[in-house]
């Protein structure tokens, strides 16, 4: 968008899944599977073997690079699971760069946070060269603006900020292409405010919408926030016949609910059946664990401190009377926190086009959902807090595991 400023006198955001036709001056959709439609609700039960094999081979096609690649690593279900079919399988790939040395992994977060620790356990379990990049809150709040040029929107700055700093280091380390594990939440129903989906119909139809969204949010952090350092991240989880077999499942399979086990053994999380596939003790993924652990979004999982920090930077220097006047400054969608106040500002500083702002989506959302999903919920109602722990009757805190600050330089390449 930055290109067109100066020279354009209208900008929009283009559609994915469109074209345009020169012939007759019209944008249409080219990509119209089945599962768009929210009036159909599939009904075709899950196939772990199926499954499973299906994103081996989505992981398997994207390891093709003339390039040096590496792996996005949080240590959450999502990047564990394509680093460890990475690993894996990395014989099975064609044309890709390296096949000698190991893989090399990358964490970030603020030194011990969940995602540090948990990455830190996957690593060494499937013996990549790992390397953990920490960060403090301050270099956070510094990388605001710079991030916010680079992604040209102000949502999705908190998981926007950490990224884009790991992006600096892999770029450091020779690294041009990295696998992440974006899209898996969307996918399969995997945030947490899912717990109160009233029923799989709707289940199926708020993953339908967020897939349907991707582009504005987690997508465009995960292409922007790397290419400002010139990385290419690829993305398995939305690899086109992958979506096509995981959107067709019946959301009743899907849909969480932890009273029930049924396996006999694990409660029925998030994304229960994307675990269940790759639930294999003879020959494991992942550690129990790991395989188990609730979900944790990623802004949350680099560490509580960076969220709660950025608030509380706003809340500093956003004035009282700033804040008297936001509805004058802002008059259409004005921000409902100091937070908003100060990223927009940062925003429409460097894009002050009148139509940049109508780029940035706008719909309030309750731990990452659309805004159709606060329906779900009478407490959700006028809500806008994307973090995870907003779902506090099913979020627990991410401690799985133990910080042990000297097992920073036991195997790891910490900076």
């Amino acid at each position: 968008m930055k290109a067109l400023l100066t020279k354009c006198v209208n900008i929009e955001t283009f559609p994915p899944g469109h074209v345009y036709r020169s012939s007759t001056g019209k944008v249409e959709r080219w990509y119209n599977p089945r599962w768009l439609d929210l009036n159909y609700i599939p009904s075709n039960h899950v196939d772990y073997t199926t499954l499973r094999n299906s994103f081996i081979d989505a992981v398997v096609k994207r390891l093709m690079s003339d390039v040096p690649l590496g792996m996005l690593l949080s240590g959450g279900l999502d990047s564990s699971l394509v680093a460890s079919v990475a690993v894996r399988h990395l014989a099975q790939a064609t044309n890709t760069f390296d096949k000698v040395h190991k893989l090399k992994t990358f964490s970030v977060g603020i030194e011990g946070s969940p995602d540090l620790i948990a990455a830190r356990k996957v690593a060494g379990f499937l013996g990549t060269d790992h390397h953990e990049v920490t960060f403090t809150v301050e270099e956070g709040i510094d990388a605001v603006r710079d991030l916010i040029w680079h992604i040209e929107s102000y949502e999705q700055v908190r998981a926007s900020v950490p990224m884009y700093i790991l992006s600096r280091r892999i770029k450091a380390q020779g690294i041009k292409v990295v696998l992440s594990g974006e899209g898996a939440d969307e996918i399969f129903g995997g945030y947490l405010y899912f717990h109160k989906a009233p029923n799989p119909a709707e289940y199926h139809r708020e993953c339908v919408r967020l897939v349907e969204r991707l582009y504005k949010y987690d997508v465009m952090r995960a292409n922007k926030a790397p290419f400002a350092w010139g990385v290419e991240a690829r993305v398995p989880f939305l690899d086109k016949e992958f979506i096509e077999l995981t959107m067709n499942i019946d959301a009743a399979d899907k849909q969480p609910n932890l009273a029930e086990k049924p396996d006999g053994v694990h409660a029925k999380l998030e994304k229960y059946i994307l675990r269940k596939a790759f639930d294999t003790p003879e020959n494991p993924y992942l550690p129990e664990e790991v395989l188990w652990r609730q979900k944790e979004q990623f802004s949350d999982g680099v560490g509580y401190d960076w969220v709660d920090g950025l608030k509380n930077h706003a809340e500093k220097v956003i004035t009282d009377e700033q804040w008297a006047a936001r509805h004058e400054k802002f008059p259409e969608h004005t921000p409902r926190t100091k937070e908003y106040y100060l990223l927009r500002s940062l925003f429409e500083e460097q894009f002050p086009h009148p139509d940049a702002h109508k780029t940035v989506p706008k719909e309030l959302s309750i731990a990452c959902s659309t805004a159709e999903a606060l329906k779900w919920d009478a407490e959700w109602a006028d809500s806008h807090e994307i973090s995870g722990r907003a779902i506090k009757s099913v979020h627990c805190a991410g401690d799985l595991f133990k910080y042990d600050k000297a097992a920073a330089a036991n195997g790891v390449n910490g900076s």
